[in-house]
């Protein structure tokens, strides 16, 4: 399959009917292979930039209406976690974004596939070129959409960066593997207990972390071997 063939399909299974092809291409095209091609400017990173923008006017606005009562602050602290690279990284996920990318050898090598980062990036220059595509409206019944299961864990006061799920996503692209989990320790009395839970990659322990259930400890050091491992 060719690749522009590629990108409509693509962009048919995340539900787009677009106008112009090429922004799309050149939305899923990293710096690396433009500059292996000897097209520098053929790249996502100017999407990258106003897709990043894009995003937060269509987060703030949906949190200003949706959120009357919220004071600045926390409406802030809310943006910047919808926006952020494990909330961009979940969503590359759950679009397949990494089958799509077209990226120059040496980053191909490096596990740029696997990189949340590299993912995220990829997903705010999708949005860029939806929102030139399309217009700001379009571009703003998309993003909505394909963040409906973020906002509704906002909604019922559980929004949470899944690390569990991210590491898992990450780990099977990346290696191959599944990490597991064993409780480590606990203290404390029964009715106030706390847990130390560690996350297992490659029969070797990656990260560690606390918690007052078995479940939030878990979390925790899911997000520990999270942070070592894409930063």
């Amino acid at each position: 399959m060719i690749w522009t063939d590629r990108v409509y399909s693509f962009l048919s299974l995340i539900g787009l009917e677009i106008n112009n092809i090429s922004i799309y291409e050149q939305a899923l095209t990293h710096s690396s292979y433009a500059h292996e091609k000897g097209k520098q400017r053929c790249n996502n990173q100017r999407l990258e930039f106003l897709g990043d923008a894009v995003l937060e006017l269509i987060i703030s606005d949906y949190l200003y209406e949706a959120y009357p009562n919220l004071p600045e602050g926390k409406l802030t602290k809310l943006r910047a976690d919808l926006v952020c690279e494990a909330s961009l990284a979940r969503l590359a996920f759950d679009l397949n974004v990494s089958r799509y990318l077209r990226l120059g050898k040496g980053e191909l090598m490096g596990g740029g596939l696997t990189r949340p980062s590299l993912l995220g990036d990829a997903v705010e220059a999708l949005i860029g070129a939806v929102y030139l595509d399309l217009g700001l409206e379009k571009c703003r019944h998309y993003v909505l959409d394909i963040y409906k299961p973020i906002l509704k864990e906002l909604q019922e006061g559980v929004l949470m960066r899944d690390f569990k799920t991210l590491l898992q996503e990450f780990s099977q692209a990346r290696f191959a593997i599944t990490p597991h989990y064993r409780i480590k320790s606990e203290r404390g009395p029964d009715h106030d207990k706390e847990f130390e839970a560690e996350v297992i990659l490659t029969e070797q322990p990656v990260g560690s972390g606390w918690g007052r259930s078995k479940k939030e400890a878990e979390q925790a050091a899911a997000k520990e071997a999270w942070c070592k491992l894409t930063s």
